[in-house]
């Protein structure tokens, strides 16, 4: 162990990696203080401000990675922060994960984490903080730890299962590690069903996972009934209480509807990969050709081939990196042909096929690295337009802009209003309270989907019946939504055009606005 730990060779290698994973920190942290904060992520940061052990919308990891928030209100850097830290220790997690699974060549290392880092989700995933960074983490541990335990170090389940409770307080999508381990287990070590480090493992996630478990007991269940109703469109809870229209998530009925879901799923997964999908598809062509044009300049027994022919992974690891790959994308496919899936939702599984991956794009790194940069330059580039709106892009492709454009502006403009504001939708209410943090605003409830802000915790929770006074509306309706008990008297109307400031007018100022908002004055009916 200490000649391992003093060998000139692998101190080098880690070197390397450390400064690789440095690199894509600082492109992380420089795209971070660029980028203007999204809705989402104003929702979440909300939620830092008043942290507890549940939310409506999801388990309390993504609001202990905002606190950040707290240091410096407004700074869309500055509440990313936790986000960009745990999006580093992810990175780390992985390059040990990657090695202990047989990936000691530090050339496959290197394609490995370029892989996992390169990838759209990879990309916007490390820099944007969202319930599924603190699932990546948890995620990346267990593997860890799940990983040393199937190589004989049993009591490591014990580990795991922290990292599983972990997991699971960031995004309930953690669950399906259990088949996942559960699989390795029987093939790589049965016997240790026979010990009682994976049971005991297994309560230790419990354990850990308690606290929310808790939470959700004494709320009726409430984000573990909005969950399932939202993951399978079924009508249960508060989902059963929203507005018509408010929420749509039917799942496709005939049968080809359901074909088209599955195939518009797995195209969705896919083009995550980015330009990276064509070498992961014509490997065996480009390889070929790489070879028969000496792409590499390598002689035909050079270590390059040599290293192409080796194996590569151990056999536990590659019953673990399998699994990890193929059960979340087969059980999401299963679910797109009940129901509508986000992209997101399986994305875990790229942590494991990247390593998988990277042994079968040994021959192409080159064409790999090309498309990674190119990757890197594409997200650069719509980074910088969130920024600043300077990309001549089409209306259909903007919607990074749509997502943070006009905002604080929006959020100015309400802090001077004369009465108290409030907002149909939960992420109009998000991000003027994350560009005026003293502004007292809240969603108005019954004209959209419920969220976090119906149940008073985050913000006070809006009572039409006692309302007394006047108090304005912004929507987007582009009429008045009605109000029982209450009148307009007064209305705005504000356009957000790309590239220029949030402009009051009765017409249109540009072609295609990112927003239209209606600011509805109401005062109560006498």
């Amino acid at each position: 162990m200490t000649h391992a730990l003093t060998d000139p060779p692998r101190i080098r290698s880690w070197r390397l990696l450390l400064l690789l994973i440095l690199a894509m920190t600082v492109w992380r942290l420089a795209i971070a203080a660029l980028m203007p904060v999204t809705q989402d992520e104003a929702y979440y940061f909300d939620w830092a401000r008043s942290l507890a052990w549940g939310y409506f919308d999801h388990p309390p990891g993504v609001a202990f990675l905002g606190l950040g928030t707290l240091l410096e209100p407004g700074s869309a850097f500055m509440a990313r922060l936790g986000g960009l830290i745990a999006g580093t220790l992810t990175l780390l997690v992985l390059a040990r994960f990657y090695r202990n699974c047989g990936l000691t060549d530090n050339r496959d290392l290197t394609l490995a984490l370029i892989l996992a880092f390169a990838t759209l989700p990879g990309l916007a995933g490390g820099v944007l903080t969202t319930p599924d960074t603190a699932l990546a983490l948890g995620w990346a541990l267990a593997l860890h730890e799940g990983e040393r335990a199937l190589a004989g170090e049993r009591r490591r389940w014990l580990t795991a299962g922290v990292a599983i409770g972990l997991g699971l307080l960031g995004k309930y999508t953690m669950v399906l590690i259990g088949p996942i381990f559960l699989w390795a287990i029987l093939r790589a070590d049965w016997r240790a069903l026979r010990t009682p480090w994976p049971y005991l493992g297994a309560l230790m996630a419990l354990l850990v996972f308690a606290p929310n478990l808790l939470w959700n007991a004494n709320q009726d269940w409430l984000t573990m009934r909005f969950q399932f109703g939202h993951g399978f469109s079924t009508e249960m809870g508060p989902l059963a209480s929203a507005p018509a229209g408010a929420i749509d998530h039917a799942g496709p009925e005939s049968p080809g509807a359901r074909l088209a879901s599955l195939f518009g799923y797995l195209g969705t997964q896919l083009a995550f990969w980015g330009l990276i999908g064509l070498p992961l598809l014509l490997a065996p062509w480009l390889a070929r050709w790489g070879k028969s044009a000496r792409l590499d300049g390598d002689p035909p027994s050079s270590p390059s081939e040599r290293l192409a022919q080796s194996p590569a992974f151990l056999p536990h690891a590659r019953v673990l990196l399998s699994a990890a790959t193929v059960f979340p994308l087969g059980f999401f496919a299963l679910v797109a042909t009940m129901s509508d899936v986000e992209a997101n939702w399986p994305i875990m599984y790229l942590l494991t096929a990247a390593p998988l991956a990277a042994v079968w794009l040994r021959r192409v790194r080159r064409w790999v690295f090309a498309a990674a940069a190119v990757n890197l330059l594409l997200v650069s580039l719509y980074a910088v337009h969130a920024a600043t709106g300077a990309l001549p892009l089409p209306d259909s492709q903007n919607r990074i802009l749509r997502e943070t454009h006009g905002f604080t502006e929006l959020a100015r403009i309400g802090a001077e209003l004369d009465a108290p504001v409030y907002a149909d939708r939960y992420q109009t209410a998000a991000m003027l309270r994350f560009h005026q943090p003293d502004l007292d605003t809240s969603q108005w409830p019954g004209l959209t989907r419920p969220s976090e802000y119906l149940r008073g915790q985050i913000a006070p929770r809006v009572d039409p019946e006692t309302v007394a006074g006047p108090f304005w509306l912004v929507t987007r309706f582009g009429a008045p939504p009605a109000i029982a008990g209450f009148s307009v008297e007064t209305q705005r109307t504000l356009f957000d055009c790309p590239a220029a400031p949030l402009r009051e007018t009765p017409v249109t100022p540009c072609r295609h606005p990112l927003h239209v908002w209606h600011l509805y004055c109401y005062t109560p009916v006498r």
